[in-house]
């Protein structure tokens, strides 16, 4: 009779401690897919309801995720002829080469001098570099052109690759000292010791597993370049000099009712941003979880 009555109690803990487990490894098992599934959702969504827009018959209302009657892909056609986006396109390339290498040099070296010479007064440098991230471009736009149209830079494609490198600066810096401080100090001494300079120790030693590292803010100063719309907007009175989202601006002003048009132009303006990303996918997420691992 005691053994019957015991026997529940002694089973009933390592009945709980199993449902336990169960449910700790069933969420665990589930949980990082449908956060992934939520975070995958929140960003195809809006594409698909662009391209569904995009593919309307001209002037119909926005309808969320209805199929077109049909595919109308001469919206896409409209939309380049009437915007210019040929030559938009054109300024936005100039602007983009002319940034990105210079400002992901500029950042390599920055970073890399910051980070292991022993620089006369870096941490006040670092600090000062660090405050342009915390002040915004509206607050700095006005002043920066009266500048450049003292030094007559204005209406100009240096101008205003010369703005952007300089707004680029803080984060590329800050991120690349932060990547050359996480790597082992023995492979600088190594160089040191072998008579390598400071430059071939960078050329040689540092930049060839610093490539992903590079490789992202490379892409990241691709996107905030062909994104960029104040500065262009600010700096560069001739229309035919714009930019694309500048040009994307003036465009929706003109044709903000006729919603399939206006999807079309702006799926023209953000499609450079996506191939660059798709190309440049593995590079850019294996320095983001780099960074993120060595933080």
């Amino acid at each position: 009779m005691t053994s019957s009555t015991t026997a529940p109690t002694g089973t009933e803990p390592l009945t709980g401690r199993a449902a336990l487990t169960g449910a700790r490894a069933f969420t665990g098992r589930w949980a990082a897919p449908l956060v992934l599934a939520l975070f995958m959702a929140a960003v195809l969504v809006p594409f698909a309801s662009l391209l569904l827009a995009s593919l309307q018959p001209a002037g119909a209302p926005l309808t969320g995720f209805a199929l077109p009657d049909g595919l109308h892909f001469e919206n896409f056609s409209r939309a380049w002829s009437a915007a210019g986006f040929g030559t938009l396109l054109r300024s936005s390339v100039v602007i983009a080469v002319c940034v990105v290498p210079a400002a992901v040099i500029c950042a390599t070296l920055a970073g890399y001098a910051l980070a292991t010479l022993d620089v006369p007064g870096r941490g006040r440098l670092y600090a000062y570099l660090l405050l342009g991230l915390s002040i915004p471009t509206e607050g700095t736009v006005i002043p920066l052109y009266y500048d450049l149209r003292a030094a007559g830079l204005t209406n100009t494609v240096p101008g205003l690759a010369l703005a952007e490198i300089g707004a680029f600066m803080p984060f590329g810096v800050f991120w690349m000292r932060a990547h050359f401080a996480t790597m082992p100090r023995s492979l600088i001494e190594a160089a040191r010791l072998d008579g390598a300079s400071s430059w071939a120790t960078l050329w040689r030693i540092l930049l060839p597993s610093s490539r992903p590292a590079v490789t992202t803010l490379g892409v990241l100063y691709f996107v905030w370049s062909w994104n960029q719309f104040l500065l262009p907007l600010i700096l560069i009175q001739d229309p035919t000099r714009r930019t694309a989202p500048a040009g994307l601006g003036f465009f929706t002003g003109q044709f903000g009712v006729d919603v399939p048009l206006l999807a079309a132009a702006t799926l023209i303006v953000i499609g450079p941003v996506v191939l660059v990303y798709l190309f440049f996918q593995r590079h850019f997420i294996s320095g983001v979880l780099s960074g993120a691992l060595k933080g």
